[in-house]
């Protein structure tokens, strides 16, 4: 089958060996996946984030997953919805011809192993993969499978909003309108969050920040989203989330931040970062980081964007085919031109937009 595969820093396309599903497994056609600003990460700065997992993998002990080897080929990809088209051994979740999304984690007998980050199974940017039978989800009927995909990235936005433990009277910041802080976006005002303000450089990004359900959006080079904070609703208490995941973005949001305020990290940062603890001491801030999102969290945002609670439409601004993730990657450098890009292997020729 064809797969877009990441090989020694470079993104090529190329035949790989079709998976089979072990016992407990169903293979599954790729009909979507969106392209994950940490795939950009894995390709750009791959050794960095095998070194974060590995500490990770060692935290976690007997269950930690599989850690990618780069010297062997990946096939990235973790923001899918495929089709049942075989069934393994004892399975009975999902049935042939089910349109499924699933957290991208696999079962097999060698161990737990990240989809989109394994050498040994492929992810979304391939025709085929096997998946966790115990772990799909059904997509409901009606549903466009093309905004399933946006499962997974938005269920990172509500994890983050549960994990702040913000409430419907507090205010909220949201520092960086890419698809995270998006899903941020959306996530809080769901909640009913009324005074949400957003900051980005782009205007495109901001545009869909509104869409979102920011209240308030900002160009960070005119005013501060904090600035913006006290202008529009200063006496609600503040939760700050920054989404860009660059250096310096982390001290600067702790200088901004307001004595007391909450500060939700959700944006990674692949790089040594400095930022200045007594900051943080004098003004008594709480920092959060977060991560992901568990299996109810992601249900619920399946159910969130079947039931129209999210409307993840905006958000698709092209897809390609297989041969186009290469260019893709490239195109998602700019960010007045795309949000979410969503690989589609069964669309020949299929063609960016907007």
């Amino acid at each position: 089958m064809q797969a877009a595969v990441m090989r020694h820093g470079r993104l090529i396309i190329d035949e790989i060996d079709d998976p089979e599903p072990a016992a407990g497994q169903v293979l599954a056609r790729t009909i979507a996946c969106g392209i994950c600003g940490s795939d950009l990460h894995a390709l750009r700065h791959g050794d960095k984030m095998v070194e974060m997992s590995r500490i990770g993998a060692l935290e976690a002990g007997p269950v930690s997953p599989h850690v990618m080897d780069l010297s062997h080929d990946v096939v990235m990809g973790h923001e899918f919805c495929a089709e049942v088209v075989e069934l393994g051994r004892n399975t009975g979740q999902c049935q042939e011809g089910d349109i499924v999304v699933s957290m991208p984690v696999l079962f097999a007998p060698s161990g737990l192993h990240p989809l989109g980050y394994s050498n040994d199974y492929p992810g979304g940017y391939a025709e085929r993969m096997v998946l966790s039978d115990m772990l799909t989800l059904a997509v409901p009927n009606g549903l466009d499978p093309r905004h399933a995909a946006l499962t997974e990235p938005m269920a990172v936005g509500v994890h983050a909003v549960n994990k702040s433990g913000i409430a419907p009277g507090e205010a909220a910041v949201v520092l960086g309108c890419g698809p995270v802080g998006l899903a941020v976006t959306a996530a809080l005002a769901r909640l009913g969050v009324d005074t949400i303000v957003a900051a980005d450089f782009s205007a495109t990004r901001r545009e869909l920040a509104t869409i979102m359900g920011a209240t308030e959006t900002v160009d960070p080079s005119t005013e501060s989203a904090v600035q913006a904070w006290r202008r529009v609703d200063g006496r609600k208490s503040l939760v700050m989330f920054e989404a860009v995941g660059v250096p310096g973005m982390i001290d600067e949001a702790m200088l901004d931040a307001p004595r007391g305020g909450r500060l939700v990290i959700v944006g990674v940062c692949m790089e040594t970062d400095r930022l200045r603890p007594m900051l943080g001491v004098m003004k008594e801030l709480s920092i959060q980081f977060a991560l992901g999102y568990d299996p109810t969290e992601f249900a619920d945002t399946l159910r969130a964007i079947a039931e129209g609670e999210f409307d993840v439409a905006p958000l698709i601004t092209g897809s390609v085919d297989l041969p186009g993730v290469p260019q893709a990657f490239e195109e998602l450098a700019d960010p007045d031109r795309h949000a979410k890009l969503l690989v589609e292997p069964a669309q020949p020729g299929a063609e960016t937009c907007r």
